[in-house]
């Protein structure tokens, strides 16, 4: 089920905070996900899609977050009032997953164990760290050097490890 609503776009004064502008959900609307892992697909303006998650507000609010090249993007500021459009994301990871995804995993069944022995939310992590390249190419280098560091450290995931290994990766021109 699609739900949508207009809400302000507000800002949280917290240097600890990776991203500050978010937009509350009604209650109404964040009741119908309560039950479930929170994953949304969302369009904001109807924008682009997103995948995100509702995130809890601590006072029992939702909210969803919006990052700086979303916002430049499409012209959002402070204050501004935008039309939100919500629904659950069935999706297997939460996230857009890149087509050659599946057949990395179905051809590195030691990586994909690897991969999939992670939390969803770190899952996710990786999955965008190999989509925010725009190149397909570009994007399947980051899978490999990905799945080969986790088969490297039997499966310990340590960011700062993983990019020294993107940094020394053997596709490298």
């Amino acid at each position: 089920m699609d739900y949508e609503f207009k809400g302000s776009v507000g800002f949280i004064e917290d240097d600890t905070l990776m991203w500050n502008y978010r937009i509350m959900v009604p209650d109404a609307i964040a009741d119908q996900f309560r039950d479930t892992d929170k994953r949304i697909i969302c369009t904001i303006n109807d924008s682009e899609v997103l995948h995100c998650a509702l995130m809890p507000h601590g006072d029992g609010r939702f909210y969803i977050m919006t990052n700086n090249a979303f916002r430049k993007k499409y012209g959002i500021h402070k204050g501004d009032e935008v039309l939100v459009k919500l629904k659950k994301d069935t999706s297997k990871y939460g996230m857009y997953v890149p087509d050659f995804f599946e057949e990395l995993c179905y051809q590195d069944p030691e990586g994909s164990e690897y991969f999939h022995q992670l939390t969803k939310g770190k899952q996710r992590s990786l999955l965008h760290i190999i989509t925010k390249v725009k190149s397909e190419h570009k994007q399947l280098e980051k899978a490999l050097v990905i799945f080969d560091f986790l088969k490297n450290m039997h499966g310990e995931l340590d960011y700062k490890a993983l990019n020294e290994a993107f940094k020394n990766n053997r596709f490298k021109n």
